[in-house]
C-alpha cells in the first residue's frame, strides 16, 4: 500500500533496488561532511541534519518528532543545494525522502548481509517506518512471510491488513527466533530484543534508536554478533545503541566490521549473526534526494 503523501506518478518511477545502488555509488564518492543538531524538549526532539558531498551536493534537513501527538508524531523539511555554486536546488517532501531513505539505508545492508535462502522476516514496530520497511523488504525478498509485532497489538493487526503474506503475531520472543531477518523501528529506550532469543544465521536491521538514550536490543545482542553501520561518524559517537555499550566497555570500535564506505567487508559465513545499525546520516538523504531528482520527472 503506498501512503499518501507519495504522488502515483513518483511510485511508479522510483525503485527500492535502484535507490539500494545509488546509495552505494554515492558512496564511491568522496566521504561526506557531516553535521547533526539536536534540541530537546522532553519529550520532543529537532534533529537537524546536513551533509555535503563533493561531487553530489548539499543537504540540509530538519525533522521535529513529537511523540506524544495525537495525529502524525514527525514533521520537517529538506532543502538541496547545487555542488557547483550552492543555489537552492529543491525543497523535497520531508515523508516522500524519509520513506525512500530511511528503508532504502537498511535495504542496502540487507541485499549484502541476509542469509541465502530467507524465506521469514519479521518487522518489530508498526509505527511510521513499518510500512517503507514492508515496501523495501518485499521488494528485494520474494515468496517471504512477513509477520508484524508491536506492543498495542491492534496496530500490528492494522499493519498486517494493509499488506499480503503479512501477518501480526503476539510472542515477540517466538517472532525473533523464527526470522531469518529481523527489521525493528520502535521509539523504545530500553532493550526490546534480547541477545539470547537470536540463532545462527540471522540478519538483525535495527532502525529506530536515534537519540544518545534510545536502545533496541541488549549488550549480548551486541556481543554475538557481527556489527555493521551505515556511517561510523553518525552512530559511533552519537546513539545509544552502540555508545552505551562502548561508553560502558562492552563492546570496542574495533566491533564494528564496516561502514558503508567499506561495502567490500559487508559478508557474512552461513552462521553468521550480522546486525546493522541504520543511523540515518543526512548523506544518505542527499544520495536520496539525488536518485529521486534524477529517476522522477513529474
Amino acid at each position: 500500500m503506498t501512503p499518501a503523501f507519495i504522488p502515483p506518478e513518483a511510485a511508479q518511477q522510483l525503485d527500492w533496488i535502484a535507490l539500494t545502488d545509488a546509495i552505494a555509488a554515492g558512496h564511491d564518492l568522496p566521504r561526506a561532511k557531516v553535521a547533526d543538531t539536536f534540541l530537546y524538549r522532553d519529550p520532543d526532539t529537532l534533529l537537524s541534519r546536513s551533509a555535503w558531498i563533493d561531487g553530489l551536493g548539499i543537504v540540509v534537513k530538519s525533522a521535529t518528532i513529537f511523540p506524544e501527538n495525537a495525529g502524525p508524531s514527525i514533521g520537517g523539511a529538506v532543502s538541496l543545494f547545487s555542488d557547483e555554486d550552492g543555489a537552492l536546488e529543491a525543497i523535497l517532501d520531508f515523508h516522500l525522502v524519509t520513506y525512500w531513505k530511511t528503508a532504502g539505508d537498511s535495504l542496502l545492508a540487507a541485499r549484502r548481509l541476509a542469509p541465502p535462502g530467507v524465506s521469514r522476516i519479521l518487522i518489530v514496530g508498526a509505527g511510521t517506518v513499518a510500512g517503507s520497511l514492508r515496501a523495501a523488504y518485499g521488494a528485494a525478498f520474494s515468496e517471504v512471510q512477513f509477520e508484524v509485532w508491536n506492543r498495542t497489538h491492534a496496530k500490528a493487526k492494522a499493519l498486517a491488513a494493509e499488506h499480503p503474506d503479512t501477518v501480526a503475531v503476539e510472542d515477540l520472543e517466538q517472532a525473533v527466533g523464527r526470522a531469518d531477518i529481523i527489521t525493528s523501528a520502535t521509539m523504545s529506550t530500553d532493550p526490546v530484543i534480547q541477545g539470547a532469543w537470536l540463532r545462527p544465521g540471522q540478519h538483525i536491521d535495527l532502525i529506530g534508536a536515534y537519540r544518545p538514550d534510545m536502545r533496541e536490543v541488549d549488550d549480548t545482542a551486541l556481543t554475538r554478533t557481527r556489527v555493521f553501520v551505515d556511517s561510523r561518524e553518525t552512530t559511533l559517537g552519537h546513539i545509544g545503541e552502540l555508545k552505551i555499550p562502548l561508553e560502558a566497555g562492552v563492546i570496542s570500535p574495533d566491533h564494528v566490521v564496516a561502514d558503508y564506505y567499506e561495502l567490500e567487508k559487508f559478508t557474512r559465513a552461513p552462521d553468521d549473526i550480522t546486525l546493522f545499525k541504520n543511523g540515518g546520516g543526512a548523506h544518505l538523504d542527499l544520495m536520496t534526494c539525488k536518485y529521486i531528482q534524477s529517476a522522477w520527472t513529474p
